[in-house]
C-alpha cells in the first residue's frame, strides 16, 4: 500500500457529487451520485458522514452515521471514493472511540460534552512522535505481515509494525528514530513507502495463512466458566440475560482476568449510564498480571443508545477489525460486544426505512447471516508473515464474547437464536439466580460449551487427568438435583430416600462453594485452575465418603451434620488454599472413620 493510499481521509472530498432526493431518518437517498457499494460519502451542507448501502439506477441509498434532523432535499452529497476504514497503528491502546473511530476525548476538546454534527477527528494522533525501533535490515526481503520494527505503545505493550498485506519486496531503506504515524519508516523496492499506520476497510476480514483448531482454553479465573463451560482461545461465546442479571460485571471480570493480551470492549447501543460506568471504571482498573492500568492493553468503543443508530452497526465492525490487527501481531485478543441485540435493533430500524421485507419479529431476513459473518471473524490463526521470534511459531487469536439482551429475558427471540446457531459456548444469565444473590448468575442447566471434548487433552496435560471425569460427575449431580427439587417442594427433603438426600447436599456444596464467586473480594475475584480442581476433588471426595458410610450403616442425619465439609468454603477466600483443603480432607476422613466405627 503506497503512502498516498494510506493517508487518512481527514475530510477530503472526491469529485463525484449528487443531491439529496429523499430523507427518512438515518436513511437518505441521493440522486446523480456516482458511487460503489459501501463508499463513504459526505451528506448535506454540514458534510455528515454516511455509507452507501444500496444502489438502484441513478439513486444511491445511504445510511448516515450522524443525526439527520434539519437537512433537506437538494443539499449536496459528495463521494469520497473510499470504503469505511479504520486507522491502525500506535495509539490505539488506551483510546476511547465512538462507532466510526472518532476519539471521544479529542471530540470533547473540540466541541464539548455533546458531539456536534459533521465534526471529524482522526482515529490516531497524527502529530505524536513514537520511538520506532527497526528490527528488519536494509536488503531484507519482506512480504505482507512481516514485522519490520516495534514501538513501545504503552508501558509493557510492544506494538509490532508490520508490512501491509498487499506489499512485498526488498527493503531499500529503514531507520530507527522518532516518527509520527504518517512519516515513512521504511522503503521497499525504492518506491513503496511504509508508515507505522495502515488503513483497513472494516467490512473486509484481514487475511491470514491458516486457521487453527481451538485447542487451548481462554482461562478466565471464573470457576463456572473455566470448569463447567470453558471457552477456547479463538472461540465464540454468547452471554444472554435480562436487565440486571449481571452482564456488565461478567464482561468486566472477563476483560480484567482472562489470559488475553489485548482487550477490545465494544459498548454497542447500551444505555448511557451503563457505558458511563464502564468508561469511568476501566481507566482506574489495575491489571492484576503486572500492576499497571488495565487500559494499557485495552481499546474502548462507546456507542450509546442515544447516539445515531447507523453508527451502532459500524461500531461492531470497527472493533473486530482492530482486534484482527492485534491478532496479526501474534497477540491473543479478547473482544467483548455489549450488546449485539442493540446492533440487531439498529439493523431492524435501517431495514424498515429501506422498506425491506421483514423477517421474524420485524428483524431483517439477513439477521442470521450478519451475525454469522461477525462471529466467523473469531479464530486462532497463523497470521501472515514470518514469526516475530524465530524459535516460536507466529500465532494469534481473536475470541469473541457477545452479550445479548433479549426483551423480557426471552431466549427464543431471533437475536438469541441466531447467535446460538453460530457460537459454541452459551452462558445463560438467570434473573432468578441474580435475585437470590447467586453470582455469577449463570444458569448451569441451560448453559453449555461445545469445547469440552476439544479442551479435555489440554486440561488433562496441564491440570489433571481427573479434570473431565470430575466435571461430568458434578454436572450429573446438578441435573439430578433439579429433578428432585420438584418433589422436595411438595413433601420436603426428609421424605426422600437417603441416597437422594446426599445428592441434594453435594449439589448445595457445588452451588455454594464452587459456582458462587465474589467479583469484589480480593482473593475470590480470580480462581486459578489448580484451586478449582482441588475444590472439585474434595467436594466429590465428600460424596464418595458419604455414600460409602451410608452403605456401611451410618445414619443420614449424622452424615449431613458433619461440619468439616463447610470449611471447604473458606478456601475461596484464602491464598493458602492448598494447606487448608489438605487439612479439611484429613478432618473429613477422621469424621467418617468415627461414623463407621
Amino acid at each position: 500500500m503506497a503512502k498516498e493510499n494510506q493517508k487518512t481521509e481527514s475530510g477530503k472530498e472526491g469529485k463525484d457529487k449528487g443531491v439529496l432526493y429523499r430523507i427518512a431518518g438515518p436513511v437518505v437517498v441521493a440522486k446523480g451520485l456516482k458511487a460503489r457499494m459501501y463508499d463513504v460519502v459526505r451528506v448535506g451542507n454540514e458534510k455528515l458522514m454516511g455509507e452507501v448501502i444500496q444502489i438502484t439506477d441513478d439513486k444511491c441509498v445511504i445510511q448516515v452515521y450522524e443525526d439527520t434532523s434539519g437537512i433537506k432535499p437538494g443539499e449536496p452529497v459528495t463521494n469520497t471514493g473510499l470504503p469505511l476504514a479504520v486507522e491502525l497503528g500506535p495509539g490505539l491502546l488506551t483510546s476511547i472511540y465512538d462507532g466510526i473511530q472518532r476519539p471521544l476525548p479529542v471530540l470533547q476538546k473540540k466541541v464539548g460534552d455533546f458531539i456536534s454534527r459533521g465534526v471529524y477527528a482522526d482515529g490516531l494522533d497524527l502529530h505524536k512522535k513514537w520511538e520506532f525501533k527497526a528490527i528488519a535490515r536494509k536488503g531484507d526481503s519482506v512480504k505482507g505481515g512481516d514485522v519490520i520494527g516495534e514501538v513501545e505503545e504503552t508501558q509493557g505493550m510492544v506494538h509490532k509494525i508490520m508490512v501491509p498485506p498487499s506489499i512485498s519486496g526488498k527493503i531499500t531503506d529503514i531507520k530507527s528514530g522518532k516518527f509520527t504515524v504518517e512519516e515513512t519508516v521504511a522503503v521497499i523496492d525504492g518506491k513503496k513507502e511504509i508508515m507505522m499506520m495502515q488503513k483497513w476497510p472494516v467490512r473486509v476480514p484481514r487475511p491470514n495463512k491458516k486457521k487453527l483448531a481451538p485447542e487451548m482454553p481462554l482461562i478466565t479465573g471464573q470457576r463456572i466458566f473455566d470448569v463447567l463451560f470453558p471457552l477456547a482461545k479463538g472461540g465464540t461465546a454468547a452471554i444472554p440475560g435480562p436487565f440486571g442479571a449481571g452482564k456488565t460485571v461478567s464482561q468486566q471480570q472477563l476483560a480484567k482476568w482472562s489470559d488475553a493480551d489485548i482487550v477490545v470492549y465494544i459498548g454497542c447501543g447500551e444505555r448511557g449510564n451503563e457505558m458511563t460506568e464502564v468508561l469511568t471504571e476501566f481507566p482506574h482498573l489495575i491489571d492484576p498480571k503486572n500492576g499497571r492500568p488495565l487500559m494499557n492493553r485495552t481499546v474502548l468503543i462507546a456507542n450509546t443508545s442515544n447516539m445515531p443508530v447507523a453508527a451502532r452497526e459500524a461500531s461492531v465492525y470497527t472493533g473486530i477489525t482492530i482486534a484482527e490487527y492485534f491478532r496479526d501481531m501474534g497477540y491473543s485478543v479478547s473482544l467483548m460486544a455489549d450488546s449485539t441485540s442493540r446492533w440487531a435493533e439498529a439493523m431492524r430500524e435501517i431495514s424498515s426505512r429501506l422498506e425491506e421485507m421483514p423477517g421474524e419479529e420485524g428483524y431483517p431476513a439477513y439477521l442470521s447471516t450478519r451475525l454469522a459473518e461477525f462471529y466467523e471473524r473469531a479464530g486462532r490463526v497463523i497470521p501472515l508473515g514470518k514469526a516475530y521470534n524465530e524459535k516460536e511459531a507466529k500465532e494469534g487469536s481473536v475470541t469473541i464474547i457477545g452479550a445479548v439482551s433479549p426483551p423480557g429475558g426471552d431466549f427464543s427471540e431471533p437475536v438469541t437464536q441466531g447467535t446460538l446457531r453460530v457460537t459454541k459456548t452459551f452462558w445463560a444469565l438467570d434473573a432468578k439466580l441474580a435475585q437470590r444473590r447467586h453470582f455469577p448468575s449463570i444458569n448451569w442447566l441451560i448453559s453449555y460449551s461445545l469445547y469440552l471434548d476439544v479442551l479435555e487433552p489440554w486440561f488433562a496435560q496441564n491440570v489433571s487427568a481427573e479434570w473431565r471425569p470430575l466435571v461430568d460427575k458434578m454436572m450429573t449431580i446438578l441435573q439430578e438435583e433439579e429433578k428432585l427439587m420438584e418433589i422436595v417442594q411438595l413433601v420436603g427433603s426428609d421424605a426422600l430416600p437417603e441416597k437422594q438426600q446426599i445428592v441434594l447436599e453435594v449439589a448445595r456444596m457445588i452451588r455454594e462453594f464452587m459456582l458462587q464467586q465474589n467479583a469484589y473480594h480480593e482473593v475470590d475475584t480470580f480462581c486459578e485452575l489448580k484451586k478449582s480442581y482441588l475444590m472439585m476433588k474434595i467436594i466429590m471426595h465428600f460424596s464418595d465418603l458419604a455414600n460409602n458410610a451410608l452403605d456401611k450403616g451410618a445414619r443420614i442425619k449424622d452424615i449431613l451434620q458433619i461440619r468439616s465439609k463447610n470449611k471447604i468454603a473458606d478456601a475461596k477466600f484464602t491464598k493458602q488454599h492448598e494447606k487448608l483443603l489438605a487439612d479439611v480432607q484429613k478432618e473429613m476422613n477422621a469424621d467418617f472413620d468415627r461414623l463407621i466405627k
